[in-house]
């Protein structure tokens, strides 16, 4: 039968994590374990800043916000997993793969815009402590946040239009548990050596962009910390330590998934559950183990309850 330039696929199959029905049947009550209390922790971060007076500055809500964002990150791609973990044959329709595509770029773009507000708020109140009140007022706080969001989305239209028009018309299996676009575009009844370059290089350029604007922000931070005293230094440093963690988790699956030119599949399934899966987990850990203020507030919830 000749092929058509019209989308003939209704769904696509995944392969999922691996081909082993019991490590399949194994793997579902750590993930589900795992994505729980990525729910929990996550929402648990933005209950508690909202309620709690004392974490009611721009770094505390710049946080919820990003609690919020790797929850939602997370819910794109995890409890599809999940079910698909106790299946034979693991499809998503058409409509569904190109809504995983908009909402992990959506999400993952606006958590990046967002680190990156998260390490100016860091650099003026280090580097400019006197003026800190002034710059990060509540307006500014709110309107960053929509600019990490409007920009989140803007990217994610980008990648989804160039995509969308793609001609499937068979194969249809994608070896990986969820819709990302380098996998569903070797799919296409066309050549998309070129789209993937506009692609990457799209993807490519938020990514960079956003890593140099932060190790711009770090590098300032970390010479002005040693130009302080030593308790003023160590709680700085001690807050941009859990920054920097967060930045590298969250940034270093990114880059090597996107930008590196050689594809290895089970190092990008694995990289892809890291960013998808375990990130989203560790970051509300990362800054409620290392904070004293959350802590507090912990306690002030306990002790309340």
């Amino acid at each position: 039968m000749e092929e058509t330039n019209q989308t003939v696929v209704s769904e696509f199959i995944f392969q999922g994590l691996c081909n082993s029905r019991e490590l399949q049947i194994f793997l579902l009550l750590p993930f589900s374990t795992l994505y729980l209390m990525t729910v929990v922790g996550n929402i648990f971060v933005v209950i508690l800043i909202i309620t709690d007076h004392h974490l009611h500055s721009p770094m505390y809500f710049l946080l919820a916000n990003l609690s919020f964002v790797d929850f939602c990150l997370s819910s794109v791609t995890t409890p599809k997993m999940i079910t698909d973990l106790v299946k034979d044959i693991k499809t998503i329709s058409f409509g569904g793969c190109m809504s995983q595509i908009l909402c992990v770029h959506f999400f993952g773009g606006g958590e990046m815009v967002l680190l990156v507000t998260m390490a100016y708020d860091r650099y003026v109140a280090i580097c400019r402590p006197l003026h800190y009140t002034s710059i990060m007022d509540r307006q500014k706080c709110i309107w960053l946040v929509l600019i990490s969001w409007i920009i989140g989305f803007v990217h994610a239209m980008s990648q989804l239009i160039l995509i969308l028009e793609l001609p499937f018309c068979g194969p249809r299996v994608i070896d990986s548990f969820f819709c990302d676009i380098p996998l569903v575009m070797k799919l296409a009844c066309m050549n998309t050596d070129t789209l993937g370059i506009v692609i990457n290089a799209d993807s490519g350029v938020l990514a960079t962009t956003c890593f140099i604007l932060l190790l711009i922000s770090y590098t300032y931070i970390l010479i002005t910390v040693q130009l302080h005293s030593k308790d003023v230094s160590s709680k700085a440093l001690s807050t941009c330590t859990s920054h920097i963690i967060v930045v590298v988790l969250f940034f270093g699956p990114c880059i090597f998934i996107y930008l590196w030119p050689v594809s290895i599949m089970w190092v990008d399934k694995f990289l892809a559950v890291f960013y998808t899966v375990i990130t989203p987990l560790l970051n509300p850990a990362i800054y409620t183990l290392r904070n004293k203020d959350i802590k507090n507030a912990i306690k002030k919830f306990k002790d309340h309850k």
